[in-house]
């Protein structure tokens, strides 16, 4: 049976970092959102398993994704459980959450880059909340998205194997995220993020080859990647760029 993801169609959004894992492994999964309501697909089928009243097990937001019975919700937790069986995580256990705490780490991030353009609530337009989220985007840019990318080179820089990957000598699922992160980065801030390869060599080397990998270089030409948009996470409003006009 193909893995079934649920998320908004649409947008990358939280979605997309299930999605590169996925096309790495080149598993067999149904993006069931984007599929047609005549084959039990669409947005009304997600809203089906989340407003359920017999399933034991109910998501509160996606993404989620079903193997068989089961329902695994959040990025993080949804890795982790795909990680042994797309082979995108380590083989030791201890070692297995080191890797979840990484990724764990990206969700705070990503969380952050949220709330840059939506920092009142998400409830609201943006519109409806551009002056205190040009305030949050600056601080963003001029300290949290440091503190988040300076890590990510540091663990990097140190891992004993050499900086190819986050971790050990092989691909993980975090090394597909930061790839994900370093995109995301650079269309919502280009400005801002115009240095990074000089500021942060490691991590735009790690983009780099993951971008060239056989699997994601097909899928990022193929129609299954969503274009980056200002309905998802990564959003670009040229006022909430640095130095802008």
């Amino acid at each position: 049976m193909p893995y079934e993801l649920y998320y908004w169609d649409g947008i990358q959004g939280r979605g997309e970092f299930v999605r590169l894992a996925l096309e790495e492994a080149g598993a067999d999964y149904i993006d069931v959102c984007r599929g047609p309501a005549s084959e039990g697909q669409g947005i009304y089928a997600m809203m089906a398993v989340m407003k359920s009243k017999s399933e034991a097990h109910i998501p509160l937001a996606p993404p989620f994704l079903k193997d068989d019975d089961l329902i695994i919700s959040h990025v993080a937790n949804i890795l982790m459980y795909l990680g042994p069986k797309l082979d995108l995580t380590p083989e030791d256990q201890g070692a297995r959450h080191v890797v979840h705490g990484l990724q764990l780490t990206i969700t705070d991030l990503v969380a952050e880059v949220h709330d840059t353009h939506h920092p009142i609530a998400t409830s609201k337009y943006y519109e409806e909340q551009k002056e205190e989220a040009k305030a949050r985007a600056a601080e963003f840019i001029d300290n949290r998205m440091p503190k988040f990318l300076g890590y990510f080179e540091r663990v990097l820089r140190q891992n004993p194997k050499g900086p190819a990957h986050i971790f050990g000598d092989r691909l993980t699922y975090v090394d597909l995220s930061l790839f994900q992160v370093f995109e995301g980065l650079r269309y919502a801030f280009p400005r801002a993020t115009a240095h990074l390869p000089t500021q942060y060599p490691h991590l735009a080397a790690l983009h780099d080859a993951v971008a060239k990998r056989p699997n994601i270089a097909r899928y990022l030409q193929s129609e299954r990647r969503i274009p980056f948009n200002e309905d998802g996470i990564f959003r670009h409003y040229p006022e909430l760029d640095k130095n802008a006009a």
